[in-house]
């Protein structure tokens, strides 16, 4: 009887050691767990924290919110970007994107700046600034915390100091790098030493909006003919690669009797991101109208020849652009032909050219 009683008694003291050491067990396994997805949620936090501490040498400390408005075309919201970026940085403040300008903006380019959400910049308070198209000294003392900025600046005159910097931001893509390089080295085929001239012609609503609402000029056929004589006269193997959203016009007017013209997209409008790769690749460029072609230009870095003084002097445009804040000092200005736009005019025009 005692024996029975000893064993019982040492049974029992066994299934509570290894009811201790299960519970033990488990309390172990769920502190590792918790310290598992501690470390989880710190990671995701520090990854969520990198993608909105934007590039370096703009400030990160504060809750200053910084953005400008996205709408436009690639052009203008290129041009949009590359004055928030110097400007935030001028000021110490944060700059941040809306989705609008990241959807366009990310396909082609490696941009680092964070996006705000759509939603969290409407229930935000802002103190909104309506730029000019030119660098101004008030835009160097800006202390707001919470800045919108309105308009579609786009001038040389905002970052240029900078332009190292903005180029990065606007590295393309490997894709678009290798597509571009391609296309190119198909339109050389068996030339040898060949200098690539990249063309842009603006027309499409150009053509209208410019006579009707601004009093200018898009390029003609006389302008063409004179910015290529100046690069069949400088280089020995020219290669024009001309993109236009008027196709047409440009077969028709463009002198491709030398053979060296080769209109991108078989004679059709190309999609705008391969055009503007291109282009970007050509050592050189010429431009007509618009913020498309300027970039291109811009990263480019060769010679430019440009459309100038393409309006008369009482235009409404001159209101939001200067040519000096747009195009660089080192870039070869043509004038445009504005007679016929006088002679449309005739009688209603007393302004003196």
């Amino acid at each position: 009887m005692k024996r029975c009683v000893v064993w019982t008694v040492i049974i029992s003291l066994i299934f509570l050691i290894l009811l201790n050491f299960v519970s033990w067990e488990y309390v172990a396994i769920d502190n590792l767990k918790s310290t598992l997805l501690h470390k989880t949620v710190l990671e995701e936090k520090e990854e969520k924290n990198d993608k909105y501490l934007g590039p370096q040498g703009i400030s990160q400390s504060g809750n200053s919110v910084w953005l400008i408005e996205s709408g436009g075309r690639l052009g203008s919201q290129m041009g949009k970007y590359a004055t928030l970026y110097p400007l935030a940085k001028i000021n110490g403040h944060q700059p941040y994107i809306l989705p609008k300008m990241h959807d366009m903006l990310s396909p082609l380019f490696r941009i680092k700046l964070p996006v705000l959400p759509l939603e969290v910049a409407n229930r935000m308070k802002w103190k909104r600034y309506l730029l000019k198209n030119w660098m101004l000294p008030e835009y160097r003392n800006i202390s707001d915390e919470h800045v919108r900025f309105l308009g579609t600046p786009w001038s040389w005159t905002f970052y240029h100091h900078i332009r190292d910097e903005i180029l990065r931001e606007f590295t393309f893509h490997d894709y678009l790098i290798e597509e571009a390089n391609e296309y190119l080295t198909k339109v050389r085929g068996d030339r040898k030493n060949v200098t690539f001239i990249g063309v842009h012609v603006r027309r499409a609503d150009y053509v209208k909006v410019m006579p009707r609402d601004r009093k200018g000029v898009v390029a003609d056929k006389g302008y063409m003919d004179k910015a290529m004589t100046y690069y069949r006269n400088k280089y020995s193997h020219p290669l024009f690669v001309v993109t236009s959203n008027g196709m047409p016009w440009c077969k028709e007017n463009i002198n491709a009797s030398f053979g060296d013209v080769h209109f991108a997209g078989d004679g059709k409008e190309s999609s705008p991101a391969h055009d503007f790769a291109v282009l970007a690749h050509c050592n050189h460029t010429i431009m007509t109208i618009g913020s498309f072609e300027f970039w291109p230009s811009y990263m480019a870095g060769g010679e430019t020849v440009y459309l100038t003084n393409f309006t008369l002097p009482d235009s409404p445009m001159m209101t939001f652009f200067k040519y000096e804040a747009i195009y660089l000092p080192e870039w070869i200005g043509i004038p445009a032909d504005l007679s016929p736009l006088i002679a449309e005019q005739g009688k209603n025009y007393t302004g003196t050219v």
